[in-house]
């Protein structure tokens, strides 16, 4: 068994909790090509999870980043939040860590309105949520809160556990497979969230890390 009261679990939002990957592919589009420039699904699949900013600068003169960046916020909004829905076994987890008197974080590297606009879409409530944040950074907020795991599907995800001092749990529903997870530190890793369900003991403080 378990402390419940050291049950505290962070999350990564885009593609861990969420599958947003076509709200944010049409609002990439969007403000690319209204810049003159095309860039395809295949292309923009693998960026989903880093900051805005430099995926954009990949594209982009460095004069029109920040631009394109309020365009696609805007456009976010507007456009993508309804064709965001769950991924399997998100609802089920959250609400497994609360029924054992744990706490849920949301620490992601999407601006707060959007995550925000996003949970309240999804019907997700989690105790504390951060955004703007993205690899080592997410970890002073876990650190903050006391996190005992992290969950996300991206190797920054996996390096936010590592500088934070707890647990990676990676779920290959992002663009990362999982072995380049692993590589990236992940303690564990599961196909979906579901799996971690009967593994809350895995995810509290004093658990042995499973590499």
């Amino acid at each position: 068994m378990y402390d419940a009261g050291r049950l505290v679990v962070g999350f990564d939002l885009d593609m861990t909790l969420v599958d947003s990957r076509q709200g944010i592919v049409d609002c990439m589009q969007r403000v690319l090509e209204a810049r003159g420039v095309t860039a395809t699904e295949d292309e923009l699949w693998p960026l989903i999870g880093a900051p805005l900013l430099d995926n954009l600068a990949l594209f982009l003169p460095d004069d029109q980043v920040h631009g394109a960046a309020a365009d696609y916020r805007a456009a976010y909004l507007l456009h993508a939040i309804e064709v965001t829905v769950l991924l399997p076994g998100a609802r089920d987890l959250v609400d497994a860590i609360h029924e054992a008197g744990g706490t849920v974080l949301v620490v992601s590297a999407k601006n707060p309105t959007a995550v925000q606009a996003v949970l309240e879409h999804v019907g997700i409530v989690p105790d504390v949520v951060v955004g703007n944040l993205f690899a080592h950074d997410k970890a002073g907020p876990l650190r903050e809160h006391g996190a005992t795991a992290y969950v996300g599907d991206h190797r920054g995800d996996m390096q936010a556990a590592r500088a934070a001092g707890v647990r990676g749990i990676g779920v290959a529903t992002g663009p990362i497979d999982p072995d380049g997870l692993r590589e990236a530190g992940a303690d564990i890793v599961v196909d979906e969230l579901a799996e971690l369900i009967p593994r809350l003991d895995e995810l509290s403080a004093g658990a042995t890390a499973a590499h």
